[in-house]
C-alpha cells in the first residue's frame, strides 16, 4: 500500500505539503497556536497542559514562552526542564528532539523543512525534511538558526545569532555564520 503524504513527510521523504490531510493538520495547528499564544498570562501548569495535548512529548518542568510558532507540533519532543524563550520558531515537518535541561534563547529558529536542490523537482512542489536532535544541557543563544539535519551534542553552547549548518560536537561552543567551533570542553 502506498504511503500517505503525511507518512512520507514524517519519514523525511519527498512529499506534497498541499495534501488535504497535511492541510487539515496545519489548520488544527494554527487553531492551537492561537490558543497557546493567547496563554501568556496563564500559569506554567496551564500552558503545560496545552503543550501536552499537542506536542509529541513534554517532560516535567518544560517552559515555552509565547509567542511560539511551529508547523505541526506533533513532531516536537521536549525533555525535562527544557526552556524556550519568547519568539521561537520550530518548523517540525520531521522530528525535533530537545534534551533535558536545554535552554533556548529568544527568537531561535529550528528548521527541519528543506527543499530539493534540483530546480525541476523543486518546481514540482515537492519538499522534504531532515530531523534535528539537540542534546541535554545545551544553551542556544538568541536568534540562532539551527538548519535541517543538524545534531547538537550534550553540553554544547551555540552563540547568539549563529547559523548552525552542521553537527555540533558534545561540549563544543560554536559561533558565527556559518557556525564554527571556537572552544571545546
Amino acid at each position: 500500500m502506498p504511503k500517505s503524504e503525511k507518512q512520507k513527510m514524517i519519514a523525511g521523504e519527498l512529499y506534497r505539503a498541499g495534501d488535504l490531510e497535511l492541510q487539515a493538520d496545519a489548520a488544527a495547528n494554527k487553531a492551537w497556536l492561537v490558543r497557546y499564544n493567547a496563554a501568556l498570562a496563564a500559569s506554567p501548569a496551564e500552558r503545560r497542559v496545552l503543550l501536552m495535548e499537542h506536542f509529541g512529548g513534554v517532560g516535567a518542568g518544560v517552559v515555552v514562552r509565547p509567542p511560539f510558532h511551529c508547523d505541526y507540533g506533533y513532531n516536537i519532543t521536549l525533555g525535562a526542564d527544557v526552556f524556550l524563550n519568547f519568539g521561537c520558531i520550530v518548523l517540525d515537518v520531521v522530528a525535533v528532539t530537545i534534551g533535558d535541561g536545554t535552554q533556548v534563547g529568544p527568537g531561535v529558529q529550528i528548521l527541519t523543512a528543506d527543499h530539493p536542490r534540483d530546480a525541476e523537482t523543486r518546481r514540482s512542489g515537492l519538499e522534504f525534511g531532515r530531523p534535528i536532535a539537540i542534546g541535554a544541557n545545551v544553551w542556544i543563544g538568541g536568534a540562532a538558526l539551527i538548519l535541517p539535519g543538524v545534531t547538537v551534542g550534550d553540553d554544547a553552547v551555540i552563540g547568539a545569532g549563529a547559523v548552525v549548518t552542521r553537527d555540533v560536537p558534545a561540549g563544543a561552543t560554536v559561533v558565527g555564520n556559518p557556525a564554527r567551533v571556537v572552544a571545546t570542553r
